[in-house]
């Protein structure tokens, strides 16, 4: 096996009490939602299953989500995946990076890539109501008549969870680890105590009986397998969370603690339905002594916010890619922590996401209700995973065609069993998430198009540098004194604020750099390769900065930099020069659509200025108005 990883060099250069370290923080940001998936997977398979579950039903769905477990999280993901990095980092958006950086790109790897991106939006408005409702939902068995307060309580956990998000998590997050960790020694230890019940329940690891429950109960087999799939929503985090811990401290969660624990909670929850426990509540909580209800709804409490925090993390780091890759406008990003680069707050996300949790939790109103619209994203965006997958066996790990097929072929048929069997959500709620995904999806390849569309319109008209300048001299434009930087996405020829600049004041600076900022596929660049600078004419540089799509640009401090390398371009009075565009129709009737016209000229009017985007002085930038034909 051929695996061009980074990750694993770095990894082998810590110690062993660093990636513990790592690891321990990684129960707190990448399992939380798969960590409190056991509060209502058994419960929905159940309820999809019948009222009255014979032993042998019930070990057969044991059977399916130790299967699933096994199968979908230790295998495709952390065995197969994870060994696909983009320079250490993984996710869907880094995978479609690495495959575009090897020309391997193709119309169907990107829609597929953003596709399941644009899908993890949707799963990221469900997980934390389905997660905090199933928590508080504990409060029904202590105390039945607080059944109305569930709702009300949900909502404003859920609001101060969004409203926190501003001042950053850095310093609560330092608890997250040890309280998920409290999390999986509480449900390994509920589960020992509910097989004690009942050990018999340990015969479902034998897969037949999966098996055996699925092509003996027809229609309903195929309905259960839908709430099945509930156990493995959060299987992508370990994934896409890849370039914050390494893999291997990922690996050690995983197989250590969280997998082990998954399973023998499950498995309690079964035992105790062989035992004759009353179904008709959740089911997790009865696993739990009547003394220890409230301490463990208050621990439920805290890992489902956990969860729903690292979903909300996770959407504000995805936002910032597919910005950084030229798949969305730009947002205002601020960072909310020095120490740790993943923490970021993006407002518009992270309102938005609020708005979209809160109309699901009221509306739903209970975690068996939303379990109705969870798990059809997941199974979607974990098909697109499957397929790019792949491409990246063929051409990243270089296995034949046939190898390849039969391996990234047995994820697909597993993965379309799944989505097929949760397209009977469709109609109850299921829609929601497609249609929240449909709306990024298309907003991603509107901007992108019309981002394109602009570029070609406005390098029509190159100016070679040698005719710019002999121009200037024959017309006999000044040099003035001071120093000009031009931001421009053209790299050849004489940018076109620098043209429009030149007509209106009929004068130029004395040295004058045109800047081009080039997000490359991959994570980040190395601080020797960030800026190549030629002098393409007397006082007049040609700068491309190169950043990784994990980075955010910062020109003052790249201007600062030219000093070390010996370039005579002055930053002391430096005035910088941007084109404020105005998006408008092509006269000939050849351009965009109208409809798509109009979405990206609102996108462009309502991006984040270029001057707090790539942090520039505001008192030291010049604005010249283009009209853009598209």
């Amino acid at each position: 096996m051929t695996n061009l990883s980074q990750t694993d060099g770095a990894e082998a250069s810590g110690t062993t009490p660093h990636k513990f370290i790592l690891a321990g923080s990684a129960l707190g940001v990448v399992f939380g939602d798969i960590g409190t998936s056991p509060l209502y997977t058994l419960k929905t398979v159940l309820l999809l299953s019948g009222n009255d579950p014979t032993p042998s039903v019930i070990l057969g769905l044991l059977s399916l989500i130790i299967w699933t477990l096994i199968l979908i999280t230790s295998v495709k993901y952390a065995m197969f995946a994870m060994r696909i990095d983009n320079h250490g980092e993984g996710g869907i958006m880094a995978l479609m990076s690495l495959l575009v950086a090897r020309d391997k790109g193709s119309r169907w790897v990107v829609l597929a890539a953003l596709l399941g991106a644009a899908l993890i939006y949707g799963d990221g408005a469900i997980t934390p109501a389905i997660s905090v409702l199933s928590a508080i939902e504990g409060l029904n068995i202590i105390l039945p008549e607080a059944e109305t307060w569930v709702l009300p309580i949900a909502v404003t956990i859920l609001v101060l969870l969004f409203a926190v998000q501003p001042f950053g998590t850095a310093k609560i997050g330092k608890v997250f680890g040890p309280i998920m960790a409290l999390w999986f020694i509480a449900i390994a230890g509920l589960g020992i105590w509910g097989i004690a019940q009942h050990p018999a329940v340990l015969l479902a690891i034998n897969p037949l009986y999966g098996l055996q429950f699925l092509v003996s109960n027809g229609f309903v087999s195929f309905m259960v397998l839908g709430g099945v799939f509930l156990c493995v929503t959060g299987a992508e985090a370990l994934y896409a969370d890849m370039g914050h811990f390494g893999k291997k401290p990922i690996w050690m969660a995983w197989y250590g603690v969280v997998f082990p624990s998954l399973l023998l909670n499950y498995a309690g929850q079964s035992a105790l339905i062989l035992s004759g426990a009353d179904i008709t509540q959740n089911i997790f909580f009865r696993l739990c002594p009547p003394a220890l209800l409230i301490p463990l709804v208050i621990l439920a409490t805290l890992a489902t916010i956990i969860a729903s925090q690292a979903i909300i993390t996770g959407a504000f780091s995805m936002t910032r890619q597919a910005i950084q890759l030229g798949w969305l406008p730009r947002l205002r990003i601020r960072q909310t922590a020095a120490e740790s680069y993943g923490q970021i707050y993006i407002g518009v996300i992270n309102w938005l996401l609020m708005g979209v949790t809160l109309f699901l939790t009221v509306f739903f109103r209970s975690s068996e209700n939303l379990a109705a619209a969870y798990g059809i994203a997941v199974s979607l965006t974990m098909l697109m995973t499957s397929g790019l997958l792949y491409v990246a066996m063929r051409h990243i790990w270089q296995w034949r065609r046939l190898t390849s097929a039969l391996v990234a072929g047995g994820f697909l048929i597993v993965d379309t069993c799944f989505l097929i069997a949760n397209m009977i959500k469709v109609l109850e709620g299921g829609y929601i998430p497609l249609l929240l995904a449909a709306i990024v999806c298309t907003t991603m390849l509107v901007w992108h198009r019309g981002a394109a569309a602009a570029s070609r319109a406005v390098n029509e008209k190159v100016i070679d540098v040698n005719t710019f300048f002999a121009a200037l001299k024959e017309r006999g434009v000044p040099r003035v004194q001071g120093s000009a930087v031009f931001l421009t996405k053209t790299r050849n020829g004489i940018p076109p604020v620098m043209r429009w600049h030149v007509a209106r004041n009929h004068a130029l600076q004395e040295q004058v750099l045109s800047l081009t900022i080039s997000i490359m596929n991959v994570p980040r660049v190395p601080a020797g390769e960030r800026l190549v600078i030629v002098e393409q004419a007397p006082n007049y540089w040609r700068g491309i900065a190169q950043y990784g799509f994990m980075e955010r640009p910062h020109i003052p401090e790249l201007m600062a930099r030219l000093g070390e390398m010996a370039c005579a371009f002055r930053v002391e009075d430096v005035t910088y020069y941007l084109g404020h565009e105005t998006i408008v129709a092509r006269e000939d009737g050849q351009g965009m659509p109208a409809w798509q016209r109009k979405c990206f000229a609102f996108m462009v009017r309502n991006a984040t200025h270029v001057t707090h985007y790539y942090r520039l002085p505001s008192d030291s930038v010049v604005e010249i108005s283009r009209r853009i034909a598209i």
